[in-house]
């Protein structure tokens, strides 16, 4: 094969590749949308069980009890799969990005189709081709921040249900604790999400892991402290004492 016809089967499979990249990102985003609907759906179905319940005279916490983890549980899932998604679809538009860059060498004219790299990271241009940003407040404007909002407010609302069940607080302390318990399940989901999405975006870590010291070499003059310490005195006065073997019943020191 001729050099002519191996860049022309290389120019080939890189279209294929761009329609698969752009395949797979169109259906983690088709993902997205079908898995956020149905917990919005499950939960839309659920306040309105309450709403029917809260008029008849049947008790309304054993529904509660049975509902709302439920809900809550699916919510959990449904942030998880849709940080996935994103993060999928981030990677997606990395890879797709490259091949544009590839393409836009092609020819002189094709720099009349496809935008420079620029200065920035290639992540950051890649999501500036969707009109987002590579940016840690983005997450608050994705399908998983929201449908972190929904499950930290029935999270919370549980919270509140619960206390007001179990504790003699008034009012104002049970809407106390269902916001504060909202506020905090609202910013385990956003840390979960950061954490997922620093990797591929590029992002500090929020805590630093300490690393353990390096072992030293031998001989090289500096001793652990734990191992000074667990030497007894009269094995360092007298070195021939430590080579003694104990004996069941016989006392080295004797």
């Amino acid at each position: 094969m001729d050099e002519h016809a191996r860049q022309q089967a290389f120019v080939t499979a890189l279209v294929t590749e761009h329609f698969v990249q752009a395949s797979a990102r169109a259906a983690t985003i088709t993902e997205s949308n079908g898995r956020a609907a149905i917990y919005l759906s499950a939960v839309s179905s659920g306040l309105v069980a309450f709403g029917f319940l809260a008029q008849g005279p049947g008790r309304l916490d054993p529904f509660v009890a049975a509902v709302l983890p439920a809900l809550f549980i699916l919510g959990v899932f449904t942030f998880i799969r849709l940080v996935q998604t994103s993060i999928e679809a981030a990677v997606l538009s990395l890879q797709i990005q490259r091949i544009r860059g590839y393409y836009r060498t092609l020819v002189p004219e094709a720099q009349q189709f496809f935008d420079a790299p620029g200065t920035h990271d290639a992540l950051a241009v890649a999501m500036a081709t969707s009109g987002n940003r590579a940016s840690p407040v983005e997450m608050l404007f994705t399908a998983a921040a929201m449908i972190a909002a929904v499950n930290s407010i029935l999270g919370g609302a549980g919270l509140a249900l619960l206390a007001g069940t179990l504790t003699p607080l008034g009012s104002a302390g049970v809407l106390a604790i269902g916001a504060l318990g909202t506020v905090t399940v609202f910013g385990l989901h956003l840390l979960y999400g950061y954490r997922r999405a620093a990797p591929t975006a590029g992002w500090p870590p929020l805590m630093r892991r300490r690393l353990p010291p390096p072992p030293q070499a031998p001989g090289s003059g500096q001793d652990s402290p734990s191992l000074l310490h667990s030497i007894r005195p009269r094995e360092q006065d007298n070195p021939e004492l430590a080579l003694v073997e104990t004996r069941p019943g016989t006392d080295p020191d004797v």
